[in-house]
């Protein structure tokens, strides 16, 4: 729905996700009760952001979720791949932080690459000489500037 959402947004199709949940009903693949719950939830707020934040579907995940995490780790455990969980599980977990923890990736980046990192308690992007064979990259501002056209 989200990614129906932004391309409508996008090429301004004024796509109603309410009338989508409602037509998927009707196919033979997807006939799941969880529809209408879906469907409840995006004719109340059209603008949903997202169905995690819909009263609802908050109140159920929030009820839910320490079973949910029971079943991951009894899996995780036991050896037995379960990637839709999981991951739902990761997203879940994700969408709820303000701050996620990146601070890792964008450290393995500068080091391997120099390609900078940022702080939250300091503006601008940041380069460490990481051991004694790191050199400094030079003016940091020149060196992002590239990736901010990509953007």
């Amino acid at each position: 729905m989200g990614i129906i959402k932004a391309a409508s947004d996008e090429k301004e199709w004024d796509v109603n996700l309410s009338s989508c949940a409602k037509m998927w009903k009707g196919g033979c693949i997807i006939r799941a009760k969880l529809l209408d719950k879906i469907q409840a939830a995006l004719a109340n707020d059209p603008n949903l952001v997202n169905l995690m934040v819909d009263p609802g579907f908050a109140k159920e995940l929030n009820a839910r979720q320490m079973s949910w995490r029971r079943i991951v780790t009894l899996c995780v455990a036991s050896g037995v791949p379960c990637p839709a969980l999981s991951a739902s599980l990761n997203y879940f977990d994700s969408y709820r932080r303000e701050n996620l923890p990146a601070n890792l990736t964008q450290a393995q980046r500068d080091f391997f690459g120099g390609h900078t990192y940022e702080r939250i308690d300091r503006e601008g992007p940041h380069h460490c000489a990481w051991t004694k064979t790191h050199k400094e990259i030079g003016d940091l501002n020149e060196r992002s500037a590239g990736e901010q056209s990509r953007l």
